[in-house]
């Protein structure tokens, strides 16, 4: 009889620590940014919480200033998936030195990638072609439209920080000297329509664009070299400055993106914190996820399920395998 009840008494007490575990993690805000990469990754994030965890996840709306300033003087949301910390550097340092947040890993394990981009059926045909000079010595592959006789380097929208950069430079790189034009595109739209014309008509494009993203999940494209390495002072002086006088050839930096959890989160979240400190993607993943996502017409929510569905080699190793099996057997 004592020994049945002495099961019994460990029985509840590992019955309480298996509910206490769960309370600790309890509820938990989550912000859902406003960008298809980061919103995807706060989707999988509630399942994975969910199902794997016990947690009770409220997806909160964000952006990078308002969440972390947020996250720094109300300790809310708990976690921010995908920060993406270039504007907000001096500040998420000083935060993170004082403990008030926590950078448990670098989501986009790539970083964030800019530069000139070419399509890789040009590139596989002219091998020679491996950097954006190699690029400017062949306007006749990169026509510009409705005058062939130009190339053309095509440049981003109007009020984004890539079109001053871009037009820098393609003065640095005497790109009109060497037969190019500057084509400004009028909106988001007008800068994918010219790739998607491109691979319709298997006519050259050179010019701007970025990753993770769909349109780089549809098209197979090639990221040039810009043959020098990224000068941050001359960025930060010169290259992002428009009007600059005297631009010089810099490469463009990749940008961190990295998921962050207040302190008092941390404190609670058990055995999850462990998942947040593992999570992380490749931006070849996320482009293939953007592009179905974008030619499904889906939603976040869809895409993240999309995700777990598809990609389990990736997101498993996260997890412990009993977690694992949870979220498996929730899909």
């Amino acid at each position: 009889m004592k020994v049945m009840r002495a099961l019994l008494f460990l029985a509840v007490c590992l019955l309480d620590g298996a509910r206490a575990a769960q309370a600790d993690c309890g509820n938990v805000s989550i912000a859902e940014m406003k960008w298809k990469s980061a919103a995807i990754a706060a989707n999988f994030d509630k399942f994975i919480l969910e199902n794997g965890y016990g947690c009770n996840v409220t997806l909160v709306p964000g952006g990078t200033m308002p969440t972390f300033a947020s996250m720094d003087q109300k300790g809310e949301p708990d976690i921010a998936p995908e920060l993406w910390i270039g504007s907000i550097k001096i500040g998420f340092d000083k935060a993170i030195k004082n403990g008030q947040l926590i950078e448990t890993s670098k989501i986009l394990s790539n970083g964030g990638i800019g530069g000139w981009w070419i399509p890789k059926f040009i590139a596989d045909a002219n091998p020679d072609i491996r950097s954006v000079q190699d690029a400017l010595k062949r306007p006749d592959l990169f026509p510009a439209p409705g005058v062939s006789s130009k190339g053309a380097v095509h440049n981003c929208p109007p009020g984004w920080s890539c079109r001053i950069s871009t037009a820098n430079l393609f003065e640095a790189l005497d790109a009109g000297k060497a037969g190019f034009e500057l084509i400004d595109s009028k909106n988001p739209d007008d800068l994918d329509d010219s790739i998607a014309n491109a691979f319709k008509t298997k006519t050259g494009w050179l010019g701007y664009y970025w990753a993770p993203t769909a349109i780089l999940g549809q098209y197979d494209m090639m990221q040039l070299s810009m043959s020098v390495a990224h000068d941050s002072t001359e960025w930060r002086a010169c290259t992002s400055v428009e009007g600059c006088a005297h631009p010089q050839v810099n490469a463009y930096p990749v940008s961190q993106a990295v998921t962050v959890v207040t302190s008092a989160f941390a404190d609670r979240a058990g055995p999850a914190l462990g998942y947040l400190r593992a999570r992380t993607w490749d931006n070849a993943t996320i482009n293939d996820v953007l592009a179905w996502q974008d030619e499904n017409h889906e939603s976040n929510e869809g895409a993240a399920l999309y995700f777990l569905r598809n990609y389990s080699e990736l997101w498993v190793p996260w997890v412990p395998a009993d977690v694992a099996e949870k979220v498996k057997a929730a899909l």
